[in-house]
């Protein structure tokens, strides 16, 4: 705020909201990984704004979108790379015993708490279906 940074603060507000929301509705205090996956689930939704305001031709509106995105992922831990995610699978399917596309849940399921805010769970999915088949 006495930084005159509106952005910054609009964007730290809609967090906060959406912190005190989940603490009313759900009556908890909230712990890290649940804030965590908060700030993900809002950096998504930047996303997908972003991605429709461009094709709408709203740069206008893609522009404030990424700048809130960019605020979120201050909060986010460090992504990881692409052959750690992979360690991790292969560790997770070793650790459950999966053998088929079946047991992909059994897999994600160990997976998620490791992986949620650090990658796109959507991507992580696709890669442990193709090491399952």
């Amino acid at each position: 705020m006495k930084a005159q940074d509106r952005p910054r603060l609009d964007a730290l507000r809609l967090l906060s909201a959406a912190f005190k929301q989940v603490e009313v509705d759900e009556r908890i205090e909230l712990d890290e990984a649940r804030a965590l996956a908060i700030i993900d689930k809002q950096a998504k939704q930047r996303r997908e704004s972003i991605a429709a305001y461009r094709q709408a031709g709203r740069d206008d509106l893609a522009s404030r979108e990424e700048a809130e995105l960019q605020v979120f992922l201050e909060f986010m831990p460090a992504a990881l790379d692409l052959a750690e995610i992979d360690r991790l699978i292969t560790t997770a399917i070793a650790e459950t015993g999966a053998t088929t596309a079946r047991d992909m849940g059994r897999v994600l399921n160990v997976l998620r708490p490791l992986l949620t805010g650090r990658a796109d769970m959507a991507a992580v999915s696709q890669r442990v279906k193709e090491s399952l088949s």
